[in-house]
């Protein structure tokens, strides 16, 4: 084991999308756990859009991250050292480890993982964040009802490829919006009756093509002109389910809302925001009902796997230029 621990840390606040310049890659001694604390060896990384808002100063439903500190980031690891009597060495772990090659925790919010079950950055996706994001959102926000349909942006991302997936088992007709053919067809493979390509045509026009009947359930993952054209479609008591706006994330300037919120009014819909740690006490539940499924072949799960925290902000550009298929993971080190 190196003496030495490899760190990205954030230097700067970004503006508009993040810059090289704004990470720092450094070496730091090799943290020692104290009394009640264990030493993790981290071995994946999650790429989340929700990194893009850690960045910012100022309110929100989390601290940011501060100048000089590791970058915030979900792992999976391995306990190598452990003064927690919780916590035994060689145990695999998820938590909130950052972008290092080693982290010290005292335990909280952190839980075991049995890769015999999944591959570890499985823990990531489907059975991590991302899956639970979709898991709440929809069943716990959208309500979702039987004959239902649901449209989903960001459809081939790791979150709204499960939503779709989830929709599909519960009996709904779920529609994906995605950019670009390769993008479509992944969607397509994971289940989606029918997919929006808004690069080859106007979002609000797909919609009303794939969506004939009109929307009972939309699932925001970007905002912008796509959410517009979803609200144009609701149907009557219909949910929007907002978890993110990943088109609006390096906005310099002002964010673009939506203009004809209007249709919440006429269609008597209900739009709701949600963040998903506030469901961690429920984690176990959504993560045992998804690893069913994925053993009856009723749920997907695919991980696009990148190498190394030195390209961290390549690896994180990756999400707001569309360059992932499935849920993005950074490969740290060899077990």
């Amino acid at each position: 084991m190196s003496d030495n621990n490899r760190q990205v840390k954030l230097i700067q606040r970004p503006e508009g999308e993040p810059a090289p310049d704004i990470f720092e890659v450094a070496e730091a001694p090799m943290p020692e756990p104290g009394e009640g604390e264990f030493l993790v060896k981290v071995l994946y990384l999650s790429v989340d859009p929700a990194m893009r808002g850690w960045m910012n100063a100022g309110r929100s439903y989390i601290e940011p991250v501060e100048l000089g500190d590791v970058m915030r980031a979900g792992a999976i690891g391995r306990v190598i050292s452990s003064r927690n009597s919780a916590f035994s060495e060689g145990d695999y772990v998820s938590g909130m480890f950052g972008v290092q090659h080693y982290a010290v925790s005292d335990g909280k919010g952190v839980h075991t993982v049995d890769p015999s079950i999944a591959p570890l950055e499985r823990y990531l996706g489907v059975l991590g964040m991302p899956g639970m994001t979709a898991y709440f959102g929809l069943l716990d926000v959208g309500q979702p009802k039987e004959g239902d349909t649901v449209l989903v942006s960001g459809a081939a991302g790791a979150v709204g490829a499960t939503v779709g997936q989830i929709a599909k088992i519960k009996g709904c007709t779920a529609v994906g919006i995605a950019g670009g053919e390769d993008k479509c067809n992944f969607a397509r493979e994971v289940g989606f009756d029918d997919v929006v390509d808004y690069k080859a045509e106007p979002a609000g026009k797909g919609i009303k093509r794939a969506c004939p009947k009109g929307v009972d359930v939309y699932f925001d993952n970007v905002g912008g002109e796509i959410l517009e054209g979803a609200l144009s479609r609701l149907r009557l008591n219909a949910r929007v389910v907002l978890c993110g706006a990943i088109s609006q994330y390096n906005n310099a300037d002002a964010l673009v809302g939506p203009r004809n919120y209007m249709a919440l009014l006429v269609n008597r819909a209900r739009m709701e925001g949600f963040v998903v740690f506030d469901y961690a006490k429920r984690y176990g539940e959504a993560a045992r009902e998804m690893a069913q499924w994925i053993q009856e072949g009723k749920l997907q799960a695919k991980e696009h796997v990148v190498h190394g925290i030195d390209d961290f902000q390549k690896h994180l550009m990756m999400l707001f230029r569309g360059e992932n298929f499935g849920k993005l993971v950074i490969k740290v080190q060899d077990d």
